[in-house]
């Protein structure tokens, strides 16, 4: 009876030990809410837009969700790398479109020829004026088992107000 005990106990306080776990992998995972299903998308965007008109920057549109853990781990590259951080934080206007069961955000989606095609995380690039510039599959700045921060930051200058005004391309050919 001794032993039956000794073991019922060692499952239970097994068991009890996986349940925390579990839990606190749970817990984990609900407090990383980068996106708001709430978000009023078109205003979020209408907003940025505006500001990116002032200051002479586009807009980058992050498409995806906080159940997407390609979306988490993109958006912690970027704040843990300080080079992405500040040109991104510089050259533009970020917004974080939530896409999930709560909110699909349809008619937005629609609005900016539908990126979500490409899966998850998408960027659009939308100019001062909320012209779509690109969409860019986010698949392609991938190495390994994440994004490549050199990808992303040759990305980013491609895609930013100096690298399409045309008054850089005029420099550039009568210093030649």
């Amino acid at each position: 009876m001794k032993r039956f005990s000794f073991i019922l106990a060692g499952l239970l306080a097994i068991s009890t030990l996986s349940f925390a776990q579990e839990q606190k992998t749970e817990d984990k995972k609900q407090e990383i809410k980068i996106y708001n299903p709430n978000a009023d998308a078109r205003a979020d965007l209408k907003a940025a837009v505006t500001r990116a008109k002032k200051l002479n920057k586009h807009v980058f549109v992050m498409v995806g969700g906080n159940w997407c853990s390609w979306c988490l781990a993109f958006h912690h590259l970027v704040d843990n790398t300080p080079e992405l951080k500040s040109y991104l934080d510089g050259n533009y206007e970020t917004v974080l479109l939530n896409y999930s069961k709560e909110n699909k955000n349809e008619a937005v989606l629609a609005s900016l020829s539908h990126p979500e095609r490409f899966g998850f995380p998408v960027f659009v690039i939308l100019d001062g004026n909320g012209k779509l510039l690109h969409t860019e599959n986010s698949a392609y700045l991938e190495e390994g088992k994440g994004h490549n921060p050199k990808k992303v930051l040759d990305f980013l200058k491609n895609w930013n107000y100096t690298a399409l005004d045309p008054a850089t391309y005029a420099k550039e050919s009568t210093s030649k």
